[in-house]
Order: structure tokens, then C-alpha cells, then sequence
């Protein structure tokens, strides 16, 4: 993994920074419900200096796009777009609800995730992966926000078991437990930059960066609520 990458996400009340050097890892993480802003950019300034770089050194930022929280991803954009501006880097924007597949796989070895974020007014963010040979997800279906009670409605019985990620899991634990199949709630309640600065490193390798003016959020409500992908039943 011979690319150099700061990650950086502010899109829950977990905030994190991590940059990955030639396969070295400098990571910082705290859980604070408020003040991301003043936080994370002290944050950024220890990798940076525990690794002995500086961001016009490095080749690309990553940050989680969302979802999450409105305002913690509008400053995850912010921030980076403002370094990325400032050192002229690339951008590469990563799914939140994808960084948490990775972190249950990071932390538990799982290879089949349902991340479920509490979305507040009754509603998830819902995502569910499966683990590719190279490292990357497959999304099962688009991620949305939906109302717990729709998801399980529109859900098909499998007979695999998931690992569930996400503060969801634990807010909507009634509703969520009529799915039609097996999830086991883990311990993985964030996204997490560490996971981010890992995905990103695959999209840098599939050449899938933008400009840092193009980088934007994905909030997901008064979106279409839930749809199966191309090719799956």
C-alpha cells in the first residue's frame, strides 16, 4: 500500500483523523457529541507531525461523505475541502455506512454487514455488504434512510447471518429484530477514519478521485427510500 492518505470524519458524534503512510497507520479518535470543528483540525496536525509529513507531501485527502448527521458532514466536507484547497490534493469522498462494514471486518473479521446509523425521527441509515476478494464492499441494495418498520416490510428471508453495525441496532433494537434474517449487533457504533483512509486507498488504485470543488455530502432524506440494486432478487 504505497500510498499516503489522510482521512478524516466528523459525520457522528465520533470524530476521527487517520493517515496511512506506506502501510504506517497515525490515527486519532474521540467520541464528543459537539465541537467536531474545533477538534478535528488539532486532530489532523498530530498524524501529521507523528508521521513527519506535511499535506502537500501526501497524495490524495478522503472524508466521510454520509450519511450522518447534517451538520457533522457539512463540516467533514468543509474541513477537507478547505486542505485539499490549500495543498492542491484530490479528493476522495467514501461512504460512512461502507466504513463501518470495514471497521466490522477490521474489528470482528466480519464479511457480511448491516450497518444501521440512527437517522433520529424514527428512521435508519441502512446499508448492507458483503466482502469482495480485493479488499472492497458489495452494496446489497442502495443506501437509504428508511423507517425501521418499512425496512423489515421490504426485506427478503436469507439464510446468512449478518453483523449488525450501528448505532441503529441498538436505538430501533424492537423494531429492527422482525427482519426476516439473522443479525448479531456488534460492538462497531461509528464510522471510523481509519476505515476510511483503508477505502480510500482502493479507490486511489481504481483512479476514483475528485476535484476538492466537487466533493459534496450525501444526506440521503427526500431521496428515494430504498431499492434493490441492479442484478439482485
Amino acid at each position: 500500500m504505497s500510498v499516503k492518505i489522510l482521512a478524516i470524519d466528523t459525520s457522528t458524534e465520533h470524530c476521527s483523523v487517520a493517515l496511512v503512510v506506506h502501510s504506517q497507520w497515525f490515527v486519532r479518535r474521540e467520541v464528543s457529541p459537539r465541537g467536531h470543528a474545533q477538534k478535528i483540525l488539532p486532530m489532523v496536525d498530530e498524524v501529521l507531525k507523528e508521521s513527519g509529513m506535511t499535506l502537500n507531501e501526501l497524495d490524495a485527502l478522503a472524508f466521510g461523505r454520509g450519511p450522518g448527521s447534517f451538520t457533522g458532514v457539512r463540516i467533514g466536507v468543509g474541513i477537507t475541502q478547505g486542505l485539499a484547497f490549500g495543498a492542491a490534493l484530490p479528493v476522495i469522498p467514501v461512504s460512512t455506512l461502507e466504513a463501518m462494514a470495514q471497521g466490522a471486518y477490521r474489528q470482528a473479521g466480519a464479511t457480511l454487514v448491516a450497518a444501521a446509523i440512527d437517522a433520529r425521527m424514527s428512521e435508519v441509515y441502512w446499508g448492507r455488504y458483503r466482502r469482495q476478494e480485493d479488499g472492497g464492499w458489495q452494496a446489497l441494495e442502495s443506501e437509504c434512510v428508511i423507517a425501521p418498520e418499512i425496512l423489515v416490510s421490504q426485506m427478503n428471508s436469507e439464510p446468512e447471518s449478518w453483523y449488525g453495525a450501528g448505532t441503529g441496532w441498538q436505538a430501533y433494537q424492537g423494531e429492527l429484530s422482525g427482519l426476516p434474517f439473522r443479525v448479531d449487533p456488534g460492538d462497531v457504533l461509528y464510522p471510523d477514519a481509519e476505515d476510511i483512509a483503508f477505502l480510500a486507498t482502493l479507490a486511489w488504485q481504481r483512479g476514483e478521485t475528485v476535484k476538492a470543488e466537487e466533493a459534496s455530502p450525501v444526506y440521503l432524506r427526500d431521496q428515494v427510500a430504498w431499492k434493490k440494486l441492479p442484478g439482485r432478487t
